[in-house]
Order: C-alpha cells, then sequence, then structure tokens
C-alpha cells in the first residue's frame, strides 16, 4: 500500500501518500476542532488571517514571491465542516525534486513554508496586525452575505441547518455577521493559541517521497518542535456513532424571489450497523445517484416534475439528502413521486441490474481517488477522523459485496427528517 503514517507528538500525525502519477507533490495540513457556536465565526476568521502573513514573511506579497521562487509553488487555505468538527486546511503544491533544473531542498521548503503560515503567524504587540484582521472580518461578511447567490447551495444548507438545529452540524461553516463586529485582533489571537493548543493536527504529504527524509524534516522543524503534545479535542463520526430515532417530519417553507423552486429532503439512517455505510452508499446510487437512479428517471424524466433530481450520502452524519430543482406548482406532486420511490426500494422494487449500475457508479469514483493528489489525501483524512480506516482496495471489495437484501434491510431504516422548500 501507498500510504503510511506515524505520530509526530500525541495529537500530531504525519501521513505520506507514495504515488508516482503526478509531478508534483502536496503538502497539506489539517486542524480539527469541535464546532462550537461561540467559536465557529472566530475559526472561520483565523485561517484568513494567517494567510495574510507570517514572522517571516509578513505579507502575502513576500509569501507569493517566496513561492514563486520555487519554480511556481501555489499555496491554498480554507474552512471545511466534517462531521461535528471545523477544519482549517492549508495546502502547499510544488514541483517533485526529481524534476528540478538543479538538486534542491524543494520539500523541505515547501514544509517550511506551510509550518510557517500554520504556527509561526505574523504578531503585532501580541496580537494578530490589526490591519489585516479588519480586512478579512470584511471579507468575512461578504461571504457570509453572499450564501444567498447560489439557491441551490443556500437551500441545501438551510435544510441541514433547520435538520441539525441546536446541533453543531448545523452550524454555518463560515459563521455569523452578528459575531463579526466585537472581534478584535487580541480575542482572535487569543482563540488561535487555544485552538493551537488543542486542535487535532494532520499533517500530509503527497507524491515522489523520501519517507524516511520527509519525516527528519518535519521533526527537526522548529515550528513543529514548538508545538505541544496534546490529547486533542476532536469528534469521531461514523455509522456507529450517529444513532438516530425516528421522528415527525419537519416541513420548512421559505419564500424568495426565484423562478426555480428548491426541494430539499434530509433523510436519517437510523440503521447504525458497523460497515452499514457501505450499503448506505449503494442504497443512496439506487436512489439518487446518477441518471439510473431512481430519483432522475422517475421524478425528472418520466414525469418531468423536476430539472435537476439527485441525492448523496453523507456518511459522517448517517444521512441521505435528496436535492431537486423544480416548478414550484410541481411541488406536491414532485414530493409525493419522491417519497414513491423512497417506498419501492423498501419493498424491494428495484432490479439487480439497479443494483449492479449502483455499484459500477461507486467504483468508478473509488477508482478515480488516486487520479487527484487532493482527493486521495482527503480520502485518506476522513478515514482518519471517521477511526474507520480502510485502503481504496478494500473500500471498493465492500461496495461489491452489497447484496439487494441488505439495501432492502437498510431502506426501511431510511426515515425522512426534514423537508425544505425554497418558493416564490
Amino acid at each position: 500500500m501507498n500510504y503510511q503514517k506515524e505520530e509526530i507528538k500525541q495529537g500530531i500525525t504525519l501521513h505520506q501518500i507514495h504515488t508516482e502519477n503526478f509531478k508534483t507533490n502536496l503538502y497539506a495540513i489539517f486542524l480539527a476542532i469541535p464546532l462550537e457556536r461561540e467559536k465557529v465565526t472566530l475559526d472561520a476568521l483565523i485561517g484568513a488571517v494567517l494567510r495574510r502573513g507570517t514572522q517571516r514573511f509578513q505579507t502575502q506579497e513576500a509569501i507569493s514571491k517566496e513561492l514563486e521562487g520555487m519554480y511556481g509553488a501555489s499555496f491554498n487555505c480554507g474552512i471545511e465542516k466534517t462531521g461535528d468538527n471545523h477544519i482549517l486546511k492549508f495546502y502547499l503544491e510544488t514541483l517533485s525534486e526529481e524534476f528540478l533544473p538543479e538538486p534542491e531542498k524543494l520539500n523541505e521548503k515547501c514544509l517550511s513554508i506551510l509550518f510557517d503560515i500554520a504556527f509561526n503567524p505574523l504578531m503585532v504587540n501580541g496580537a494578530f496586525k490589526p490591519e489585516y484582521v479588519e480586512g478579512e472580518k470584511k471579507n468575512l461578511k461578504q461571504i457570509i452575505e453572499s450564501k444567498i447567490d447560489n439557491k441551490a447551495k443556500y437551500a441545501y444548507d438551510r435544510c441541514i441547518e433547520e435538520m441539525y438545529k441546536n446541533e453543531p452540524y448545523g452550524l454555518y461553516k463560515f459563521g455569523y455577521i452578528e459575531d463579526i463586529d466585537s472581534i478584535t485582533s487580541e480575542l482572535l489571537y487569543q482563540r488561535y493559541q487555544e485552538l493551537i493548543a488543542k486542535c487535532k493536527v494532520d499533517i500530509f504529504c503527497s507524491g515522489r517521497l523520501n519517507e524516511q527524509e520527509t519525516i527528519k524534516q518535519i521533526k527537526e522543524n522548529e515550528n513543529i518542535q514548538k508545538l505541544q503534545e496534546r490529547k486533542p479535542q476532536y469528534v469521531i463520526n461514523n455509522e456507529i456513532t450517529e444513532g438516530k430515532k425516528e421522528v415527525q417530519p419537519n416541513t420548512i417553507e421559505e419564500s424568495m424571489q426565484i423562478t426555480q423552486g428548491k426541494l430539499v429532503i434530509g433523510l436519517d439512517i437510523l440503521n447504525t450497523q458497523e460497515n452499514s455505510r457501505f450499503i448506505a452508499s449503494v442504497y443512496n446510487a439506487i436512489l439518487g445517484g446518477g441518471a439510473n437512479s431512481k430519483l432522475f428517471q422517475n421524478v425528472r424524466e418520466k414525469q418531468s416534475l423536476a430539472y435537476t433530481a439527485g441525492s448523496n450520502y453523507l456518511r459522517t452524519k448517517n444521512s441521505i439528502f435528496i436535492r431537486c430543482g423544480i416548478e414550484i406548482a410541481n411541488y406536491q406532486k414532485a414530493l409525493e413521486t419522491i417519497k414513491q420511490q423512497l417506498t419501492d426500494i423498501a419493498n424491494g422494487e428495484f432490479s439487480e441490474e439497479d443494483l449492479e449500475n449502483a455499484k459500477r457508479l461507486i467504483v468508478s469514483s473509488v477508482d478515480a481517488i488516486s487520479e487527484e493528489q487532493d482527493t486521495e489525501i482527503t480520502y485518506y483524512y476522513g478515514q482518519e477522523l471517521s477511526d474507520r480506516f480502510m485502503s481504496i482496495e478494500d473500500y471498493k471489495k465492500q461496495i461489491l459485496e452489497a447484496t439487494k437484501g441488505q439495501v432492502i434491510e437498510l431502506a426501511k431504516d431510511v426515515k425522512i427528517n426534514t423537508i425544505y422548500f425554497l418558493k416564490d
């Protein structure tokens, strides 16, 4: 297997993916901390401020100039919500040392810059630089205000917010506008120190790697040496942890100036057996995973009730979300047709061909994981956060072994939790 991991310090893990499929190496740092309403806006702001400058490179221009001198290395960072965790993500991509015109310790340089950005921020009078904080507060406010622009994504986020109301997963990953004005550079730096001391730290290296040399370079890096061991505070989410009870479905209708209605239905999977995620993946593919799915064929093609119709399986919360773009007048009929698909699958009204098509769809997407470095990193990080490690080959094997009977049994445990409809 081309993947290996090693604990650098307690709570700080190095993951290496050796691959010769690319001429580039990709390095990433993920900082995971539990989602909290009081901290979510602060955490979203921290990543944006960190990329503005470090003690060594005090401006974005200085960072960019350094990267340009490293054969056009590129840096990116962001914030993500995975299960009940808030994840700060930092990526740096560069040319593999094998392809350099002259020998150079480019890998070590890349790791050094990445660690500098994440762990050695620019400070002024014991806090973040106020000018950077104020600038990123404005940017964050614009990001939050613009979430309404993409109506399909907005409806999906609102369904999650309602389905997981008063729970961590219901929080918006970029935080809330009402929190922003009161954030000072001192308060933000105080939160950063708390986060860095408690978070789960995962370092990923993908490419043509000298594994032992990489371990040595990381362990000897001064920013890594500064980090304290920790019992990391993060949440393990998998198909076993997400126990649920059947509830009376909650319906929310919201009005906005739109021409196409957005219908999102949140489904709970009550089955929490070990490895039920593979059966759930196959179920979801049959329900709404592609052009052969029940939703696409019956809601969109046969009855012309939807412009778009599909579903996605959210393993970390053991949920499925059906998403449709529909004529607003078709709401009731579309909803009834969708419910009928759920009933039909639970009654076994799908063929072996449907089952095989679903498996092929999933296996095709799993085969594509190794074709993108960031996708492969995301796969292994998902395994890490869920505390359920499985190689890509074993994952495919589990999918292929799913039976029609298993899908039917799981389908009986799929219940509607929330119906969200965005209309005019």
